[in-house]
């Protein structure tokens, strides 16, 4: 059986269309996926993510374990409230998750990570955290509300309370505050600046009609897909998974390899890996004419090799189609997708697609 966010009345109140997501009853969208994709890039729209799972891990050994069960280093984090996104890695050097960390105290670090992966993340951070003082607190009575666009933060704080809009006032990108049971982060996953508002699921119906009375609009996964691919930020599952290291997937930037003797799990084989030289690169692909990129097919890359999309789709900012993907690092700026058995050309390009609602150059 499915499970519902607090939200799913107002999803259905609001005509929302609904379809199963890792074992959530989600909407996909709310009439035009395309409508939606392009209000969050022109305006402001709002997004339930209620099914993602927050976790507050607090105690003195917070820190030394974080440094272990991350790829990514939390002493990084100097200033409360701070984000960080990282990997959590298996001794193989493969992504368990994706995830973001906020810094609240030294004592205090709140996580978020996917709701594909809920059961098997808790059982590893549990597995792992044996031996440090630390306590690990599924935050199962949170409501999350992602609010993104160029006018996601002014419409927001038209409907949060008077205490949260002085808490977030000033509030930096990448950066997460605490009010009361509320807590705000400048952050998201599509691209545009905004807010991800976590809160009581008990108050969450009622800051949904909120934003949507000051001009939010509802969108579903389906929006919230295409836009995060036109930002080239990963999927998991599909761009990086238990198999795949962060550095075949574009996430070499989020490994901290210094200080040399912080032994993060995963470090000895990525540093392997890296030691080696990586064999592939990750890139995005713009096809040169009609047809769409999806996950899973084959690229061609002519007296070089061949690779594959991990990710495609067609990008309603820029009106082709395209794909993240895994390629041989000889590859230059062209490549050849076979889609039904045809082999069709694409451009090879940074794998950021659209910056700040415009094409990226």
């Amino acid at each position: 059986m499915s499970n519902k966010t607090v939200l799913y009345d107002k999803h259905i109140e609001y005509g929302g269309k609904i379809v199963d997501f890792a074992g959530w009853q989600m909407p996909v969208n709310y009439g035009s996926q395309i409508d939606e994709h392009h209000q969050v890039r022109q305006d402001a729209g709002m997004f339930d993510v209620s099914h993602m799972t927050v976790i507050d891990l607090t105690g003195e050994g917070v820190k030394p374990f974080l440094q272990v069960l991350l790829a990514n280093d939390v002493v990084r984090l100097k200033q409360p409230g701070k984000a960080l996104y990282s990997c959590m890695l298996n001794h193989d050097g493969g992504v368990i998750d994706d995830l973001i960390v906020y810094f609240m105290h030294d004592d205090w670090y709140r996580m978020v990570v996917n709701a594909a992966t809920r059961d098997k993340d808790l059982a590893w951070i549990d597995e792992q955290s044996a031996g440090y003082d630390v306590e690990i607190n599924e935050r199962s009575d949170l409501a999350m509300i992602a609010v993104q666009g160029p006018h996601a933060r002014e419409k927001a704080i038209e409907a949060l309370p008077v205490d949260v809009v002085e808490a977030v006032s000033g509030l930096e990108r990448f950066f997460g505050c605490a009010c009361g049971e509320w807590f705000v982060g400048r952050t998201g996953y599509t691209g545009e600046d905004g807010f991800e508002i976590m809160l009581p699921d008990t108050e969450a119906p009622a800051l949904w009609d909120g934003l949507a009375e000051a001009g939010v609009k509802p969108c579903g996964l389906g929006a919230r897909d295409t836009l995060r691919l036109e930002a080239g930020m990963n999927l998991y599952g599909a761009d990086m998974t238990e198999s795949t290291s962060p550095l075949i997937s574009g996430l070499g930037w989020t490994v901290a390899w210094e200080p040399e003797d912080r032994e993060f799990i995963g470090r000895t084989i990525l540093q392997e890996q890296r030691d080696q030289g990586v064999v592939s690169k990750w890139v995005g692909l713009i096809l040169e004419g009609k047809g769409i990129l999806r996950g899973h097919q084959k690229v061609v890359v002519e007296g070089v090799g061949e690779g594959e999309t991990t990710s495609g789709t067609f990008s309603p900012t820029l009106k082709r189609s395209i794909a993240l993907a895994r390629v041989p690092k000889e590859t230059g700026d062209k490549c050849q997708v076979e889609i039904r058995g045809k082999l069709l050309n694409a451009f090879v390009v940074k794998p950021v697609f659209v910056r700040d609602g415009k094409a990226a150059s």
